[in-house]
């Protein structure tokens, strides 16, 4: 059953999600060293993914082009050169974050850090959205355990209100949901899977011992930041009420493609993790106002996202903002 309170909160979010798409990564979850690929192959060469020899270039298989590019887009490494969000298609240019993070010199263009994985996933969630089926698989219910079956389903109950058509079949939908459970859910005797998706790391799902069944893992997740959750509360702040400068606890946690939905953990943990982090910042407090808690900043949640994360990579103490 999906959550009355979430699907309430999905309005500002639909436009965005209108422009998505499913079954556009060729059934290929993205894999080990195909980002720093792809972002590097654009950087080089705008058109790279249209040349003929492109398969050449990039080390790869004609469908896995297709994909990388997908995934590049996906995670906001890369865009559309052009300036329409919604083809994937034509030349392409890499992005401030893509640079940031997978340039020679950026961030950690390697995916040596888990922190970085975290980042990346959260990517998926802001606009402009390519991976449609995975805004609705972490928002729409399904706290209970899940089959693929339950899951694709659940995407086609919802599919219509967002794309108003019917051009993407049965059989996209399936292959979307199937790869959304492969990317997260732990790979158990299948290292290779493991091998080729760097984010079974996160935990995201957990399986029953029959591999048949799956349910989202709300538990602590050590090998996520408290500076990153920090820095995408802003970055949610930026998408969603950029000229405030407060963030409500419950918008934090429960409303669309917010940190607690995205990330799966409980207030607990959130609370918990949000009072460390404004610890070690000036000018960001987690306080409490008339009974309700809220993230209070001074300066524009954008400037404050990237700082917070340029801070974080280059391991100092406090973020002194």
């Amino acid at each position: 059953m999906s959550n009355p309170q979430v699907t309430s909160q999905m309005n500002k979010f639909e436009q965005w999600l209108k422009e998505g798409s499913f079954a556009r990564h060729e059934t290929f979850c993205p894999r080990y060293g195909w980002l720093k690929k792809g972002f590097d192959g654009v950087f080089e060469d705008h058109k790279i993914f249209d040349r003929e020899d492109a398969i050449e270039r990039l080390g790869v298989g004609k469908n896995m082009v297709r994909a990388i590019r997908f995934w590049c887009t996906a995670f906001h490494v890369i865009e559309p050169a052009g300036g329409s969000s919604a083809k994937l298609s034509g030349p392409m240019k890499v992005t401030d974050f893509g640079k940031a993070l997978f340039a020679d010199d950026g961030w950690d263009p390697f995916l040596e850090d888990p922190a970085s994985l975290w980042l990346l996933h959260w990517q998926l969630f802001m606009p402009p959205i390519y991976a449609t089926a995975w805004s609705l698989a972490i928002n729409l219910g399904l706290m209970t355990p899940y089959t693929l079956k339950d899951l694709t389903q659940l995407i086609i109950d919802h599919k219509d209100r967002f794309l108003g058509s019917n051009r993407y079949s049965f059989s996209s939908i399936a292959k979307d949901a199937s790869c959304f459970i492969r990317m997260y859910a732990p790979p158990g005797r299948q290292i290779s899977a493991e091998i080729e998706c760097p984010f079974t790391h996160l935990g995201l799902l957990i399986s029953s011992d029959e591999k048949q069944t799956f349910r989202f893992n709300v538990n602590d997740k050590p090998s996520l930041p408290d500076a990153i959750l920090l820095a995408t509360c802003l970055d949610y702040a930026k998408h969603t009420q950029f000229s405030l400068r407060t963030l409500s606890f419950n918008r934090i946690m429960y409303h669309f493609n917010s940190p607690g939905v995205v990330f799966k953990l409980s207030e607990t943990e959130v609370g918990q993790r949000l009072e460390r982090a404004v610890a070690d910042c000036n000018g960001i407090d987690f306080v409490e106002s008339f009974g309700n808690r809220q993230l209070t900043f001074k300066k524009k949640p954008d400037m404050l996202y990237r700082k917070i994360l340029s801070l974080y990579y280059e391991g100092k103490g406090r973020l002194g903002l």
